[in-house]
This record gives C-alpha cells, sequence and structure tokens, in this order.
C-alpha cells in the first residue's frame, strides 16, 4: 500500500505559527493597559482580575461589536481604528448608568489569520483600553477557514465595569422640565454603516478614496472616524451630582435610544435647531431622499450623547462640560408623554 502524504493543520488553513505571532503582537499590546488588579498574563485560560477599593459595587457589562463599519476597513485596508471604535462604543453603553471600565475582554474570528492585521486591530483596543483606564486582559482569536471571505474579519468585545450601588445612574430622579444637553459626535460612530454604505458607494459611486467637497476630505475619513468616549464628561458630571441620567445615541437614534433613561410617563421633546447638523449626514440623506423617520433612526445626526440635568443646574453643568473641553448645547428637554412616540421633534 502506497504512504499517504501527511496532512498538516496548514492543509486544512489553519496556520498554528501565523497564531502564535498573532498572540505575542497582541500579548504586547494588551500588557500596556494592565492595572495591579490584573492578576494573569494573555495566554491563561481564564483572565484574573482582582475587585479592590470598592465598597458596595454593582458590575455594570455590556457586550458589543463594530457591525459593517469593517466593511470600510476592509476596503481600505485601516485596520487600526475599529478596535477603539469597539471599546468606546462598550465604554459608553456601561458609562451612562455611572460605572467606570474596569476590564475588556475582545473576540476576533477570521478565515486565514494575518498576524499583522490582528495586531493592528489589537492595537486600536489597547489604544481605547488605555485612553479609559480599562485593563485589555484576555479574549479570543479564531481562524476558522470558510467562515469569512478572504481579507475579512468579525470584531466583538465584552467589557465589565463598576458602580457605587448608591451611586447607580437609573434615571429615577427625571422629571418633566429637566433639560436635555447634547454632546457632539465624531461622525456616524458604530451606527447606520450598511446604509451609508449603499449611499455613498452604490448610490453615488464614490471610492473610499474619493474626496468629496461635500464631506470635508475623503469618503474613507468620513467613514473611519473613530466612535469617542464620552467617560469624561459623565463622571465629571457625576461627581460634581448634577447629572440625573444619559443616553448613548447608538442604533435607533435619538427616537429610539433617549426614552431609555427616562421613567414611565415621561418623553423628550427634541429641538432640531438647537445644534449643526455635520455635512455627512445631509449629504447622504440629499443622496437617497431618505425619510425623515429612517434618517433620525439609523443616524446619531451628529449627537452622540445626551445628557439629563436639572432645569436650575443647566447653566452650572454647561459650564462644568465647558471647563472639561467638552462642547455641548441644549438639545431639549423632557416632558409627560403627550400622544404617540415618547420623542417629539420641533
Amino acid at each position: 500500500m502506497a504512504s499517504l502524504k501527511p496532512i498538516e493543520y496548514k492543509d486544512a488553513g489553519v496556520d498554528i505559527d501565523e497564531a502564535d505571532r498573532a498572540v505575542a503582537l497582541i500579548r504586547s499590546h494588551a500588557r500596556k493597559t494592565f492595572t495591579d488588579s490584573v492578576k494573569t498574563d494573555i495566554g491563561a485560560f481564564g483572565a484574573g482580575y482582582l475587585l479592590q477599593g470598592w465598597k458596595k459595587p454593582v458590575l455594570i457589562s455590556s457586550a458589543d461589536g463594530v457591525g459593517t463599519k469593517l466593511k470600510v476597513a476592509f476596503v481600505t485596508g485601516r485596520h487600526d481604528t475599529v478596535g477603539e471604535d469597539l471599546v468606546n462604543h462598550c465604554v459608553n453603553d456601561i458609562a451612562v448608568q455611572g460605572a467606570v471600565p474596569l476590564f475588556f475582554l475582545d473576540y476576533f474570528a477570521v478565515g486565514k489569520l494575518e498576524a499583522r492585521i490582528a495586531g493592528d486591530v489589537v492595537k486600536g483596543i489597547a489604544r481605547g483600553c488605555k485612553a479609559n483606564g480599562c485593563a485589555l486582559i484576555g479574549g479570543e482569536t479564531a481562524e476558522m477557514p470558510g467562515m469569512y471571505l478572504p481579507g475579512e474579519y468579525d470584531l466583538a468585545g465584552f467589557i465589565v465595569g463598576a458602580v457605587e450601588r448608591d451611586k447607580m445612574l437609573d434615571g429615577k430622579s427625571i422629571e418633566a422640565g429637566d433639560v436635555l444637553i447634547g454632546l457632539p459626535s465624531t461622525g456616524l460612530h458604530t451606527n447606520g454603516y450598511s446604509l451609508a454604505r449603499k449611499l455613498l458607494f452604490d448610490v453615488a459611486g464614490y471610492r473610499p478614496d474619493q474626496h468629496v467637497d461635500a464631506l470635508g476630505g475623503t469618503v474613507a475619513n468620513a467613514l473611519l472616524k473613530v466612535h469617542r468616549s464620552y467617560l469624561k464628561a459623565i463622571q465629571g458630571l457625576l461627581k460634581a451630582k448634577l447629572l440625573k441620567g444619559a443616553a448613548h445615541i447608538t442604533g435607533g437614534g435619538i427616537s429610539d435610544n433617549t426614552p431609555r433613561m427616562l421613567p414611565k410617563g415621561l418623553g423628550a421633546t427634541i429641538e432640531l435647531n438647537s445644534w449643526q447638523v455635520p455635512p455627512l449626514f445631509a449629504h447622504m440623506r440629499e443622496l437617497g431622499n431618505v425619510p425623515d423617520e429612517d434618517y433620525r433612526r439609523t443616524f446619531n445626526l451628529g449627537v452622540g450623547m445626551i445628557l439629563c440635568v436639572g432645569a436650575k443646574q443647566a447653566t452650572k453643568a454647561m459650564g462644568a462640560l465647558q471647563a472639561m473641553g467638552e462642547p455641548c448645547f441644549v438639545i431639549g428637554r423632557v416632558d409627560p408623554v403627550r400622544r404617540g412616540a415618547r420623542v417629539r421633534y420641533v
């Protein structure tokens, strides 16, 4: 009987040596985020974190992904920003409940692993973690031949933060007449990219590297602006005892996210002329004649976070935000719910 040619794991599409190179890059980036509370190194079966310095902490967690913004990273070959997008999105999701981030874990899945790309992605994750005082303590890098198109991958993350039980931001103190303050976004953040790509690439026919006057730069630069963190602004107002509630404006836009911080029976009146909608959004609306409801529920329209403060404290809160270097504007107010939707535009 003729001897069979040995078949290795690499023949099935998985390169263990490349995986080792990727882990080495990931470990070097992750270690830069470690604090004294991290008790294991990258590569352990489980990640250890010592919770210390808290009295009655409530752990707040969230998991999310970057979505089809990744498609823009694929076509441009720019992979060092989507990781930062991921971290900041997750940080904002727990910050609105008053939590500060403790640690983060990522999930990076790809059909064929390239250590350089994996390293760029995790470099962005580590940069986001470092900026938010959060430790990148572990994750999963999965090479799965046949699951993804060549050159593509998926990226998700899981964050854990903490807040003292008596300082949780739950919105229960919000009442009619309270003021809503908007904080600007840096762009689309991590939502609405399926529609954005259709409008800019399919309808308009733009190339990623094409300069568009209406966008003030290339299409790629407009779409890859990093989803920003609002942790500093939220914590600053919390410490000053000026904040009643906060809403991260993600999928669903202002319409769907603002009510998430409001008690039952209360809604929001949003003043459409109270801020300048960035040209990117206006241009996309014009390209597709996008209906009002879709426009407002798909995109953040230049507002990445809405903060609720008492009417008598609004001026003080605005001053505190400006002192932190945080641009802000009064975007509306809290009102009793009227007929129809909980968010009304005027």
